[in-house]
């Protein structure tokens, strides 16, 4: 499990989502206040849950076909939580006080990468198995 590289992909992804996203501001407000996912509840949960995701697949690697399809439901996810924050950064203004974006908002997009990285090579081991598989 730990030797593939598709578990470091996804650890990275847990790393990103999980634990940068409380570091890292989404945005700053126009009075210099950093607004951080935790003080936003569709945020917060949208982030544990695509790591919840990731965990499950990181944990699941003796089924490969789940595995991936974890991946690309996590990949939606994480799309998901891309427009929820251009909807936020796009929104009329004095609805929402966003002055400058933080690095926080590229968090999904970097999560979508290298999720999409173990997805590859998660079929290149599905390949391989059926390859092996045809031969007998």
């Amino acid at each position: 499990m730990i030797q593939r590289i598709q578990s470091f992909y996804l650890v990275v992804a847990i790393l990103l989502n999980g634990v940068l996203s409380f570091y890292f501001p989404l945005w700053i407000t126009s009075e210099n206040v950093e607004i951080y996912a935790l003080s936003q509840p569709v945020a917060i949960s949208l982030f544990l849950l695509s790591v919840l995701i990731s965990i499950i697949s990181l944990f699941s690697f003796k089924k490969r076909k789940r595995q991936f399809v974890l991946g690309r439901i996590n990949i939606i996810l994480n799309f998901v939580l891309v427009g929820v924050f251009a909807y936020w950064t796009l929104n009329l203004p004095g609805e929402m006080d966003i002055s400058e974006k933080g690095i926080g908002m590229l968090l999904p997009i970097l999560s979508i990468v290298f999720i999409a990285l173990a997805n590859k090579a998660i079929k290149k081991d599905e390949d391989l198995v059926k390859s092996v598989d045809r031969l007998r």
